[in-house]
Parts: structure tokens; C-alpha cells; sequence
């Protein structure tokens, strides 16, 4: 059976700031780990730098277990979020994650945002030199959003995949993040037989569609004002009950499995092949233990037809 991550941004920044207490969120990475995730997937905007301060806090002692990502390029203004891929600065952004993650060596060091200013070959270069030099044993990229601007009749990864061509001409890609989940299934199309057929690994992001798979929020609940879903359209009251049927579909078969929605939504993503590892947030420990569990849920072929069979999902993500 595949295996399940813990995507640690939600444990200070992004979502609800109420839910934000550091010594929960030490526990609950410690529950995770406790119950088999290794990979913790954070950033340096996160924050921003409070999310890897958190996990390097939370891993004292327990780092040998962990198989840690973080990411660098995009710098968070006040009301704005920008690109820098210039090489010095990937140097002296990946001293700072050492040190706030305390921890001699990132295990997967991911490009978040390519720097329009700033060939992607360059900053990709200065990465690989991190690698040679020790401090970084793998790298990774963050896949543009598939419903970002695109050339016209272009597929929706198909930009991430000539930055993929170009970069792998300086270093290995060994892992690229996406966006993937059952009511987002762009990556299946081009994004992930390319990293199929490279021996990449694909790190599904948003697998339970930020919460809204797990069957646990409701239509008109509001959300707080610094959550990134009280903006976002498909998290109005008229879409989230519009897509009450995918929640449902989920539950009929988890009810079949003895499993909670959310697990149903995991061990689809995990269903897509060895090479995707679903990285769900979590900023409760009972959720984290909850989403490791989903590695043993084992979907059928009727089960799977189901799924497939459910209703697009209303209003996008980018």
C-alpha cells in the first residue's frame, strides 16, 4: 500500500487563525509520525518562516524519522506574493530553512514558483549546487495551477512540463507537487504519466480539496476572515451545497468500507499509481492519524467506478 504525508501549512497560515496553537500542532506532528507519515511538507512563505520553525521544533529528537520538504522562491508582502529565483537568494533561503528547521539536511528542497525575471535553468542550478554541497538531497518542483493562464489550445499542465524538460537538462526532478484529489483530476492527464515515465514522484497536493472532502464542512458556514477559503469561489454557500453529491458519493462507499470520507478521498488519490503520495493538512491529531489510516483502506473496481462517475465539481481552484 502507498503512504500518506502531512502537509503542515495549515498549522500557521492560510487557514483559520483561531486553529493556530503551536503546541497542538507539535503534537499533531508527532501523532503523524507516530502513526507512519514520514514526509512533512512545508515552506518558507508559510507564515511566512513560522511553519518551518514549527516543524524543526516539532522534529527535535525525532528528525531521523522524518523525511522533510520544504520549499523556497516566492517572498509575501502585505497584500502581495512575488517571485525570486535569483541564485544568491536560493542560497541564503535555504541557509535560513536549515536553520529554522534545525536540521543539518533537507531531504527535498521544491522550487515553489518560477521567477519570470529570472531563467528557470538558472535558479535550478544554484539548487543543484545545495545538493552537491550537502545540504539538499533531492529536488522538487511545484507544478503551476492548471487552470493558470495557458497558451491557447495548450493542455492544463503543459507549462509545468516544458519547465519540467528544461530543468531536468541541469539536475534530476526527483518530485513534482500538484494539485490532485477527486474533484481535481487535471495532473492524471499529462502531469503524471510524464513523471510515471521518469521514475518522478508526484506529491498530491490539496488531496481533500482544502477540507471540503473530508464531509465535514457545510454549506453557509463561513470561514474566517484570514482563511484563503472566504475568498475563494468555490467555497461560497451556492457551490458548496452544489457539490454536496461528490461529498456523498464518498460517504456511500465509506460507509461500504468501514472508512470516514475523508480516508475514501486519500485512498483514491493513492489508487493512481506507487509514484503519488497524497499530502493532506492537518492541524489536529486525531485528523492526522485519521488520513494515515486511509493507506489501509483498499478501494475495489466498484469503488473506483463510482468515483469516476461522480459529478464534476463546480467553480475551480486557481
Amino acid at each position: 500500500m502507498g503512504a500518506v504525508g502531512l502537509g503542515c501549512m495549515p498549522m500557521s497560515w492560510g487557514y483559520s487563525a483561531s486553529q493556530r496553537l503551536g503546541e497542538r500542532s507539535v503534537r499533531t506532528v508527532h501523532a503523524a509520525l507516530d502513526a507512519g507519515v514520514r514526509l512533512l511538507d512545508t515552506a518558507d512563505m508559510y507564515g511566512p518562516f513560522t511553519n518551518e520553525l514549527l516543524v524543526g521544533r516539532a522534529l527535535k529528537g525525532r528528525r531521523q524519522e522524518a523525511f522533510v520538504s520544504t520549499k523556497c522562491g516566492l517572498l509575501v508582502g502585505d497584500q502581495h506574493i512575488v517571485a525570486n529565483g535569483r541564485p544568491g537568494y536560493v542560497r541564503r533561503a535555504c541557509d535560513a530553512s536549515l536553520r529554522r528547521l534545525q536540521t543539518n539536511v533537507i531531504d527535498l528542497y521544491q522550487l515553489h514558483r518560477a521567477d519570470p525575471e529570472v531563467p528557470v535553468e538558472e535558479t535550478w542550478g544554484a539548487m543543484a549546487e545545495l545538493v552537491t554541497a550537502g545540504k539538499v538531497r533531492s529536488l522538487g518542483l511545484c507544478a503551476v495551477g492548471a487552470r493558470a493562464p495557458r497558451r491557447s489550445g495548450e493542455g492544463p499542465h503543459e507549462g509545468t512540463i516544458r519547465q519540467l524538460e528544461r530543468i531536468q537538462q541541469v539536475f534530476p526532478v526527483s518530485a513534482v507537487e500538484a494539485e490532485l484529489s477527486v474533484w481535481s483530476r487535471e495532473a492524471l492527464a499529462e502531469l503524471l504519466p510524464w513523471c510515471v515515465a521518469r521514475g518522478v514522484g508526484l506529491l498530491a497536493a490539496m488531496p481533500l480539496g482544502s477540507g471540503y472532502l473530508t464531509g465535514t464542512l457545510k454549506p453557509g458556514q463561513g470561514f474566517e476572515p484570514e482563511d484563503l477559503r472566504a475568498r475563494h469561489p468555490r467555497f461560497t454557500a451556492e457551490v458548496m451545497a452544489a457539490n454536496q453529491p461528490v461529498v456523498a458519493g464518498l460517504r456511500r462507499i465509506a460507509e461500504r468500507r468501514g472508512a470516514t470520507v475523508a480516508q475514501v478521498a486519500l485512498a483514491w488519490v493513492l489508487r493512481q499509481g506507487p509514484h503519488v503520495v497524497p499530502v493532506p493538512g492537518a492541524k489536529r491529531e486525531q485528523w492526522a492519524v485519521e488520513n494515515a489510516g486511509a493507506a489501509r483502506v483498499v478501494l475495489d473496481d466498484r469503488d473506483l467506478a463510482e468515483i469516476d462517475g461522480l459529478p464534476a465539481a463546480h467553480e475551480s481552484w486557481d
